[in-house]
């Protein structure tokens, strides 16, 4: 049964403001997802150089990244990031391209896992809800415009505080939402800031926020996490 998590890594900064990028992979071990999405993966200045060192990645871990190649030295694409394993298959990926008044965006891929295809997007979406729809009505505009449909998970960061209004709305629309409890703040999480929508076709078997000893000090935000099946 396949599992999928998304983590908020705050590039790989930790409680003690330094950065330790050997905590996050460690916290992936933990996990143990087959596909892992990530948002603030890259440095936020100069190259915006990935915040995991890709020698790193490869000597400690078995993930490789979707190669979206927006930036010679980033692994996503403003700071969206996917990793898989090595039963994982990618078939094709592209960066989305949303509205926004601060570096923003998203990521999409067609994978295959189990011998099922599946679409995963990641996010991180902006601080104002105004801007948070609108970045959700361009991210489910592109979903619209692939050339074909298939089972869809959609997860990420998406600042958005309420129950269920706003972008959650607009997600929930078409896509289901992953029962969640809150991820934010690491140590004392309130928000469920962190989330996942799946289409037709995905069934979720569990779920949860991964919270351990080491993510309430390895980033600001707690992983989420999901087994599914697709049908």
């Amino acid at each position: 049964m396949p599992l999928i998590a998304s983590y908020n890594i705050r590039k790989a900064i930790a409680a003690d403001r330094r950065r330790r990028p050997e905590r996050i992979i460690e916290v992936l071990h933990e996990i143990g997802a087959d596909i892992v999405v990530l948002q603030e993966a890259d440095r936020r200045f100069g190259t915006r150089a990935s915040a995991l060192p890709l020698n790193m990645l490869a000597e400690h871990s078995d993930y490789r990244h979707v190669p979206f190649d927006m930036r010679p030295a980033s692994i996503g694409w403003h700071g969206n990031a996917m990793l898989v394993r090595p039963n994982v298959t990618i078939e094709r990926c592209q960066p989305i391209h949303v509205p926004t008044l601060e570096p923003r965006g998203a990521i999409l891929a067609d994978l295959e896992i189990a011998g099922a295809p599946l679409r995963v997007v990641g996010m991180h979406l902006d601080l104002s809800g105004l801007w948070r729809r609108r970045q959700a009505h361009a991210i489910l505009a592109e979903l619209n415009h692939q050339p074909d449909q298939r089972p869809t998970l959609l997860c990420g960061d998406l600042n958005e505080w309420s129950k269920g209004s706003g972008c959650l709305r607009d997600f929930g629309q078409h896509h289901a939402p992953v029962a969640l409890g809150p991820s934010f703040h690491a140590r004392r999480p309130v928000g469920r800031l962190d989330r996942m929508f799946v289409s037709d076709r995905i069934s979720v078997e569990s779920c949860g926020v991964h919270r351990t000893p080491l993510t309430r000090t390895a980033s600001d935000h707690l992983p989420i996490w999901a087994k599914f099946e697709i049908d």
